[in-house]
């Protein structure tokens, strides 16, 4: 049996919010850094950080528009994200809303780092190798790969 406990600072800032998950056996502190999301949940977080705070229902319809999802599984997945600390809920008026507690980019790097780590063993390099051998590179991609290289470089002798 799971109990959440949650911790949300007076200023409600979303990089403070932590959750803490408690099992019979271990506690695991779960932060808005560290949430993996699955494609669905990737599908909520884009309504999310589109427009936020968004209710239920309008949750509802933009997934509905988009996805083709009914209300029962938009209302789940909302349910299931909160409970793994990626949305957090208000009730106001009786109307829930829910917010991302994750930002977008924090998700963006924990999914590159999962991927890179799992398919290409941490070898950032491989990975450029593998996805240019397919398809080249326009000169201005090059040129800003460059550019953050030498940058990654000079950052090195500080």
């Amino acid at each position: 049996m799971r109990q959440m406990v949650k911790s949300v600072d007076s200023c409600n800032q979303n990089g403070y919010n932590v959750f803490t998950i408690v099992t019979r056996r271990n506690v695991m502190i779960v932060t808005p850094q560290n949430v993996s999301l699955t494609t669905a949940e990737w599908s909520v977080m884009e309504c999310l950080w589109e427009k936020s705070p968004i209710t239920g229902r309008e949750a509802t319809d933009w997934l509905e528009k988009r996805m083709g999802w009914n209300r029962s599984t938009t209302l789940t997945l909302l349910r299931r994200m909160e409970a793994k600390g990626a949305v957090i809920s208000d009730t106001e008026g009786g109307m829930k809303s829910f917010r991302p507690l994750v930002r977008r980019e924090d998700a963006a790097l924990r999914e590159t780092e999962d991927f890179l780590g799992r398919v290409y063993k941490g070898s950032l390099s491989l990975m450029v190798s593998s996805l240019t051998k397919k398809q080249s590179l326009p000169q201005k991609e090059i040129d800003e790969l460059y550019a953050l290289l030498r940058g990654l470089e000079a950052g090195k002798d500080d």
